[in-house]
C-alpha cells in the first residue's frame, strides 16, 4: 500500500473514533419522567414554580441551592444544585437543567437560564452557570 493511502485510512479512523465519541457523550433532552427511567444525563427544559420555596442559605452552605420546576410536559420536581445561586434566578422565563435524578430529586450539574432582556422585549439574554462539584 501506498503511504498516502494507510494515511488515508489512519485519518478516516481517527474521523470515525471523534464522531462516536461525540454522540455517546451528549446528553438528549427529555422530561422528569424520563430522568427517572434512566441514569444517563439528561437536559430537562422547563419553568420555575414560583409558587414554592427557594431555599438558599449562603451562611449554612454557599454551594447548595434547591428549587423546583415545572417541565414542558407538566411534572414539577425539586432540584438541587450544587453551586451558588444564579442572580437574578428568579427573573427567569425558562430554565434548561442538566443532569441526573437521584431519588425524587433532580441533581443538576448546570443551568441554563433565559431571562428577560432589560432593553429589548423581543430578546432573550441567556446565562449560565455551571456546578462547583462534577459529582453527582
Amino acid at each position: 500500500m501506498k503511504k498516502s493511502a494507510i494515511f488515508g485510512l489512519i485519518v478516516i479512523a481517527i474521523a470515525i473514533a471523534t464522531i462516536i465519541t461525540t454522540y455517546s457523550s451528549s446528553s438528549t433532552y427529555g422530561s422528569f419522567g424520563d430522568a427517572k427511567k434512566t441514569t444517563e444525563e439528561l437536559h430537562i427544559v422547563g419553568h420555575l414554580d414560583k409558587g414554592k420555596e427557594l431555599y438558599y442559605d449562603a451562611a449554612k452552605d454557599a454551594n447548595y441551592f434547591s428549587f423546583f420546576v415545572k417541565d414542558n410536559k407538566g411534572e414539577e420536581c425539586k432540584v438541587i444544585y450544587t453551586g451558588t445561586k444564579p442572580q437574578d434566578f428568579e427573573k427567569s422565563e425558562q430554565i434548561v437543567l442538566t443532569g441526573r435524578m437521584t431519588g425524587n430529586e433532580f441533581h443538576a450539574s448546570t443551568i441554563l437560564m433565559k431571562c428577560p432582556s432589560k432593553y429589548t422585549q423581543d430578546k432573550l439574554d441567556v446565562k449560565e452557570f455551571k456546578a462547583k462539584s462534577a459529582s453527582i
